[in-house]
């Protein structure tokens, strides 16, 4: 492990975990398999319906693109396969990516909030330092020192303030302290109701 980590750059090694990630989860959506679900007492709360309409529609743009190349390059053999099996792996990653965020929800814990996008964010939050959880749509997001912002299909739907910094890793490995969280859940409504009942009641759940 240690002789990869030298070879392999870490951007590297943090784009192919995230494909891997992404593969996986299409096993687990067929399968209807919730990724960090570990106790009885832990809540998953989606947060993918409102991009499906989109990811569907980007990945019959794909299929129907693979077709065109197919049709178009059928006259060059060694090109017509490297386009095919290129364009059916964009395809394939194009569904897993939807998959990924549809397996990988945000979990509620007895001790902490799990926030995910996808499968290359994924951020645990103890309750511990949530200082407090509002419901505020949100369609624009401008960078901010100490902002992460997890939307999805350009809407978060809750915010949550931190009493102190909690590290989040980004896509290729960069790191940097946030005191507030800007999330989208399904029902954030729901999400809102059992993360104010944890805040308030922080030992129930636990034994």
């Amino acid at each position: 492990m240690r002789i990869t980590a030298v070879l392999v750059p870490l951007p590297v090694r943090r784009v192919v975990g995230h494909e891997l990630r992404v593969l996986a989860s299409l096993l687990r959506w067929s399968t209807r398999r919730v990724h960090g679900v570990r106790g009885p007492h832990d809540r998953a709360f989606g947060h993918a319906r409102d991009q499906a309409a989109i990811m569907y529609a980007l990945t019959f743009v794909c299929v129907v693109e693979a077709y065109g190349m197919s049709v178009l390059l059928r006259n060059w053999p060694t090109l017509h396969m490297v386009t095919l099996v290129l364009d059916v792996y964009g395809v394939v990653l194009m569904l897993g990516i939807h998959a990924a965020s549809v397996t990988r929800p945000h979990i509620l814990s007895p001790d902490a909030l799990r926030v995910r996008q996808g499968a290359h964010r994924d951020l645990r939050i103890p309750l511990a330092v949530v200082a407090g959880v509002r419901a505020e749509r949100l369609f624009t997001h401008e960078p901010a020192e100490g902002v992460l912002d997890l939307p999805v299909a350009s809407t978060t739907s809750l915010t949550l303030e931190l009493t102190e910094p909690v590290t989040a890793v980004g896509f290729l490995g960069g790191r940097r302290e946030v005191t507030t969280v800007r999330l989208h859940a399904d029902e954030p409504a729901l999400l809102l109701a059992a993360l104010r009942e944890r805040l308030a009641h922080p030992h129930a759940g636990a034994n």
